[in-house]
């Protein structure tokens, strides 16, 4: 089975990759070097895409894929876009980054629609970096809604599941989720299929 390297420590984010690539043995960055950290300042998500997984590929001599991912508010400006992860303060706390988005809605019941966005980088030495994307659409509930997943998907409503993020099997949000969307995009580039 081939190693697939994955340019996060974020072990959701490992957990989807796995769902979606059961044909690869799927290794987070930190297995293979620790303290794995770069610095995100990139502007966009596909800026911060490359930016981790040209570091990484120079690290390790070898194919690596990256993704920067996070939520769109349309009501918010698109925040926290890039700022996903940290929306609520450097201590990346899901709870916290929930709160601050649910408050910032507050008393806004009609226009809570969102975007799920991903931007997969694929870095190899030698090699031109190549991103693809990959977004789903909904809406921001009231409250959090379901066990699953991480990160925003308690609140984010898929209208065509009738469920959030959160109240999918993993096996269901592999397969319409964001990450799915722009990881089929890498798939399809990588076997030369056009896309």
């Amino acid at each position: 089975m081939e190693d697939l390297v994955i340019a996060t420590n974020n072990k959701g984010k490992i957990n989807d990759f796995k769902v979606i690539f059961p044909e690869y043995n799927v290794i987070g960055i930190s297995e293979l070097i620790s303290d794995f950290d770069v610095e995100e300042t990139g502007t966009t998500f596909e800026e911060n895409a490359k930016l981790k997984s040209e570091a990484a590929a120079q690290a390790l001599g070898k194919r690596v894929i990256a993704d920067d991912s996070g939520l769109t508010v349309d009501a918010l400006n698109g925040e926290p876009g890039i700022y996903s992860a940290r929306y609520a303060g450097e201590d990346k706390d899901d709870n916290a980054n929930i709160e601050k988005l649910l408050e910032k809605l507050k008393g806004n019941s009609r226009h809570r629609t969102a975007e799920f966005v991903c931007v997969i980088s694929m870095s190899a030495p030698g090699e031109e970096t190549v991103t693809f994307e990959g977004t789903v659409s909904g809406v921001i509930t009231m409250e959090k809604l379901g066990e699953h997943g991480f990160g925003y998907d308690p609140i984010f409503y898929v209208p065509r599941m009738h469920k959030t993020m959160a109240q999918l099997t993993d096996q269901e949000k592999g397969e319409i989720s964001h990450r799915r969307q722009a990881i089929d995009k890498l798939k399809a580039y990588l076997k030369g299929d056009q896309i």
